[in-house]
């Protein structure tokens, strides 16, 4: 299977769902039924999923992918990360300040001044909300909240964000090293 040039998460599956090959899968898109809208899915490891019937469930989608038929494949796929390439998904539905987190990553970093200071490398969640991780000059990667006040400004046109260094935790507040300095 062909790599994604730029993959955008759509999805993860979850357990089975009775005994013909029926997966519990979370969505990230918007109407979670327009899971299969983008065409193929692809997993981290090149494999291909084709949505062949999507239903609602609570809060998640009961899918049959065409790939699998038995409960013993579905049962191999728990936890499995699906992706479509961001050029298939439709800008002109994006409002001024909406992006992809695909769209953030190789934008330039800058500080306050606007002076370059690295390049974004990668968007985690591990469970309390988004990170920014970040490739800055003279350092190792570092890790930036994904905050309003961490990251005031996201100019994907502009190919930059612009970030607050304290906010962001980036140096010490002038009120702390006071206080060490006691």
């Amino acid at each position: 299977m062909k790599k994604l040039d730029k993959p955008v998460q759509m999805a993860v599956i979850g357990v089975p769902h009775g005994v013909k090959g029926e997966l519990r899968v979370k969505t990230f898109t918007a109407d979670p039924l327009a899971l299969g809208d983008y065409g193929p899915l692809t997993s981290e490891d090149g494999r291909t999923f084709t949505v062949a019937a999507i239903r609602p469930a609570k809060n998640i989608v009961v899918v049959r992918f065409k790939e699998v038929t038995t409960r013993e494949q579905a049962e191999a796929v728990n936890g499995v990360a699906l992706y479509v390439d961001r050029s298939v998904l439709p800008d002109e539905e994006l409002d001024e300040e909406e992006f992809f987190h695909a769209d953030l990553i190789g934008l330039e970093i800058r500080d306050e001044t606007g002076a370059k200071i690295g390049k974004v490398i990668a968007i985690q969640n591990f469970g309390g909300g988004d990170i920014l991780e970040a490739n800055l000059s003279g350092r190792r990667s570092v890790m930036i909240p994904f905050t309003l006040a961490a990251i005031p400004e996201v100019s994907v046109s502009g190919g930059y964000i612009r970030i607050d260094s304290v906010a962001a935790g980036l140096v010490d507040d002038e009120d702390e090293e006071e206080g060490e300095a006691e």
